[in-house]
């Protein structure tokens, strides 16, 4: 008897939305510091948190992705909370369980990500790695996910390794790539070949996700669409890259009157350097011209930019309820009521 894919099963139908990138939103509202990027949100400010999913929700993501991203045992130790290891990971799964569950249709995933200390010489390394992320999967299963996503891996490797330990899940698993500036997995692995292992391992969702924006993530985009016959994922971040500035790492800002402190626009000074909603939208739809289903924004994403993209691919969310109506705007709309003067100002504003 074949088991039931229900993610598959949305996929085939059309586009699902997942919104990703909670840490630099929670960043901005005070709840995590810049820097270290550990989810302690979930157990010291769990309202924040569930309140950050309900909003993605509305703006149409049909993922809650668990925030455990960098809630792995070695950036636990970095920061010497290790004894809250399994205690953030099962409220960052819980408060998303709950989230997920109010409203039918929605899924909740499970995450592991790029652990930043995966060195393709040392084989302890790659162990302890794996290690790692058993747990997380394990406790992922045990509080009730629907699949597990894997995401923002630099290394083929380290890719691979989490396609493998997602697959014995038993679950249904997404994997998306963060390739940096060079044209290369970080190993020297393509791209494009790695995607392909990573589907030879049963992936549902292969992709990209995370470092590029949507000028330097879509001509790979197109290239792993080509290459690859299951579905495919796009989150790109919402920052102006470029051929030059390929990722958010390598971003320079030559007008900012006040530079960073540590010398980087990344990760603190990006702000003047997003894209703005419209080129979020276009990039959305014109991923699922290529026949991407699965469509979110990573690190940067706001709700604003989720809605967008949801609507962009020709869905309507609940937050679209105050989508954007610039008819009623006081200067720049055309209601018949608006004052003529007023609105003649507009030119000269």
């Amino acid at each position: 008897m074949t088991q039931s894919n229900p993610l598959k099963e949305r996929l085939d139908a059309g586009p699902v939305i997942c919104a990703e990138g909670f840490l630099f939103e929670l960043e901005k509202r005070g709840y995590l510091t810049a820097g270290e990027f550990v989810p302690e949100v979930a157990l010291e400010y769990p309202d924040a948190l569930r309140s950050l999913h309900v909003d993605f929700q509305r703006a149409g993501s049909d993922i809650v992705e668990a925030f455990t991203y960098n809630g792995h045992r070695e950036k636990m130790r970095v920061i010497g909370k290790e004894d809250l290891l399994e205690p953030l990971n099962r409220s960052a799964l819980q408060i998303a369980r709950s989230v997920a569950d109010a409203k039918p249709g929605n899924f909740m995933a499970g995450n592991i990500s790029n652990s930043n200390i995966w060195d393709p010489a040392d084989e302890q390394k790659q162990a302890e790695v794996r290690s790692m992320f058993e747990e997380m999967v394990g406790w992922a299963v045990e509080e009730g996910a629907d699949l597990i996503i894997g995401e923002t891996f630099y290394f083929a490797g380290e890719a691979i390794a989490a396609a493998e330990i997602a697959k014995a899940s038993g679950l249904p698993f997404v994997l998306t790539l963060a390739p940096m500036a060079f044209q290369e997995m970080a190993d020297g692995v393509g791209i494009v070949e790695t995607a392909q292992r990573v589907e030879q391992l049963g992936a549902d969702v292969v992709g990209l996700n995370c470092f590029r924006g949507p000028a330097t993530m879509l001509p790979w985009l197109k290239k792993i669409r080509e290459a690859v016959s299951c579905h495919v994922g796009a989150l790109p971040i919402p920052y102006r890259t470029t051929e030059d500035e390929p990722t958010f790492f390598n971003l320079s800002d030559p007008r900012a009157a006040v530079p960073s402190p540590h010398g980087r626009t990344f990760p603190t000074a990006l702000d003047p350097l997003q894209t703005n909603r419209y080129e979020i939208g276009a990039f959305a739809k014109e991923a699922h011209d290529l026949g991407v289903n699965y469509i979110g924004v990573c690190c940067g994403a706001t709700p604003m930019h989720i809605r967008e993209v949801a609507e962009a691919v020709g869905l309507t969310t609940e937050a679209s309820r105050f989508s954007e109506n610039m008819k009623n705007h006081f200067m720049y709309g055309d209601n018949k009521r608006l004052a003529e003067n007023v609105v003649a100002l507009g030119d000269r504003a």
